[in-house]
């Protein structure tokens, strides 16, 4: 039996004639949903690179540093000291008390022990914030462009997401105005990234606070603000906590983050989070029947990331500086369009001028998935397009790859598009 494609149970013993009934491994909820674009570009890359083929796969948003060697320290040292074992589903306490001086020292925030979530990647806490919140006929506001899994969660925990469309003339960003009108008796969680996955906008306090003003009116909506991206920003940019612009808002907003991006520690899977202690409580109840705990060893060396030398944030940033120039370097020289990303680690271009033309073999590009296939077949480079994240006609591109890797990209993908002739 096979679980690949249609799996089918062995014929019934004394079966008349005929084959047994198919039998389904997935029910009607998983198979409404999506295999994250970004994974799938990945392995796609994986799998021609296993053919020999030359890729340079600008669609993972993980860093290329490896994990700063005192956290790593940290985690061996643990080991050694046998803190290898179960810990609450609440995590230990000395990660929690880091993640406490963080907000503090960081964001000017203060938060108590059970106001503290630790989870196995700042993913598993958002998939538990739906899972637990989320009753029939919810929806969830959910500012489009917008990072890729967002829908799929509120969708698969039988919410309704609410795309709100927010184009590259307002910088990617949410108005007051269109949240506004979006917002109904049935809402009720608003989603923020910021810094955004995938167009790299962030918000200002100022706008922070225009938003903040709208939910005030509507003691039923609940924040969401991912800030995993909070340290990598670009030109003198602040990235401002949603609870710190609007602290009115904080006994309903949870702030989500992680280790992953800030400390390269992506496969360590920890994240965080912080909110009111009841809904707290709920995702601990559900780390208590899921994974049980974080695991024991990440969850030291977030604490060592956390508490320890800082100077690894510096390194990583000018090195995004570096990587962000060439990316808006090389495609000053396409038609695609940029708004140039004030923080994360992705370019976002709006490719419209390329939807309509002809390949040298004469197929029509018809949109930004074809436009994304034809640059990994012919030009060896693997972006995701727009429709992942809720908007049709664009790519993102990630640069969290060494320069040397970037130019060689970059030099192919400028060289592809330049092949696509008007109709």
């Amino acid at each position: 039996m096979s679980v690949a494609g249609t799996p089918t149970a062995p014929p019934a013993s004394g079966a008349a004639s005929g084959a047994a009934p198919a039998v389904s491994f997935e029910n009607a909820r998983t198979a409404g949903i999506r295999l994250s674009a970004s994974m799938a570009a990945s392995m796609r890359a994986t799998a021609l690179r296993a053919q020999g083929r030359t890729v340079f796969d600008l669609s993972l948003g993980e860093p290329d540093f490896n994990t700063p060697e005192p956290i790593v320290q940290a985690a061996l040292d643990a080991m050694q000291a046998g803190l290898t074992h179960y810990t609450g589903p609440s995590g230990l306490a000395v990660l929690k008390e880091a993640i406490i001086r963080k907000f503090a020292r960081e964001n000017g925030l203060t938060y108590k022990a059970d106001e503290i979530a630790i989870g196995v990647g700042a993913k598993q806490i958002l998939f538990d914030l739906f899972m637990g919140s989320l009753n029939p006929d919810d929806s969830v506001l959910i500012p489009a462009p917008f990072w890729l899994s967002y829908r799929d969660m509120v969708e698969y925990n039988g919410g309704q997401a609410v795309l709100l469309p927010c184009g590259a003339e307002t910088n990617f960003k949410l108005s007051p105005e269109r949240l506004a009108a979006a917002i109904t008796p049935q809402t009720r969680w608003l989603m923020l990234n910021n810094p955004s996955n995938p167009s790299g906008a962030v918000y200002t306090r100022a706008e922070l606070e225009g938003l903040g003003a709208v939910l005030e009116r509507h003691p039923q909506v609940c924040i969401m603000s991912d800030e995993i991206y909070e340290h990598i920003r670009f030109e003198g940019v602040e990235v401002c906590s949603f609870p710190k612009a609007c602290p009115a808002l904080k006994d309903r907003t949870l702030v989500v983050n992680g280790v992953s991006k800030a400390y390269a520690m992506t496969g360590w899977r920890l994240g965080y989070a912080a909110g009111p202690a009841a809904l707290i409580r709920v995702l601990n109840k559900l780390e208590s029947q899921t994974t049980t705990c974080p695991s024991s060893i990440s969850q030291v060396a977030a604490a060592a990331a956390l508490d320890g030398p800082q100077d690894f944030l510096a390194t990583a940033q000018a090195a995004y500086t570096r990587r962000r120039a060439l990316v808006l370097e090389a495609l000053a020289q396409t038609e695609l369009r940029v708004v140039p990303p004030d923080g994360a680690f992705y370019v976002f271009p709006e490719c419209s001028a390329y939807i309509g033309r002809q390949t040298p073999d004469g197929r029509t590009i018809g949109d930004d998935i074809a436009l994304a296939d034809y640059l990994l077949d012919e030009g060896g480079v693997a972006v995701v397009p727009g429709q992942a994240f809720g908007v049709g006609n664009y790519l993102r591109l990630s640069f969290a790859t060494s320069e040397e890797n970037l130019r060689t990209a970059l030099a192919a993908m400028v060289a592809c598009l330049s092949t696509l002739k008007k109709g």
